[in-house]
């Protein structure tokens, strides 16, 4: 049975992904990464699978610096909850502005992420993006 996050748990959570945010929007991917778990699995909107927080750094570092430079993104938190004290189920809602060629676009998505939370600190063990199309 899931249950409502605290107000302290929602803070923290709104912080894992401030971070997120705040890491993508100054093409840091070292910070992007560090709100990670070590053996972390990222699924990018392309379906493309990434495991570990050094891989998804590596990806990151190699995306803010072509296709992705200057990019902007915005996430909003859609809904969250707790599966466990320990584990949160958290739907976000991504928007993304691209502005150089060949992309040159907005682009909206629809990311899940599983945070666990270990010494009291709350990290993405799982980050699946989905996006999100004009076609059902």
């Amino acid at each position: 049975m899931s249950m409502e996050p605290s107000p302290a748990e929602t803070s923290a959570i709104e912080a894992v992904v401030r971070g997120l945010q705040e890491a993508w929007n100054e093409g840091d991917y070292t910070a992007f990464a560090a709100g990670f778990m070590p053996d972390a699995d990222f699924v990018n909107i392309y379906g493309r699978h990434f495991r570990g927080r050094d891989s998804i750094a590596v990806r990151h570092a190699h995306i803010f610096r072509t296709f992705f430079a200057g990019s902007v993104i915005a996430y909003t938190i859609a809904a969250a909850r707790l599966l466990r004290p320990d584990v949160a189920l958290v739907h976000l809602r991504m928007r993304l502005h691209v502005p150089q060629e060949p992309a040159n676009s907005e682009l909206e998505a629809s990311p899940s992420l599983v945070l666990t939370c270990e010494d009291g600190q709350w990290r993405i063990a799982a980050f699946h993006n989905t996006l999100i199309t004009s076609g059902r």
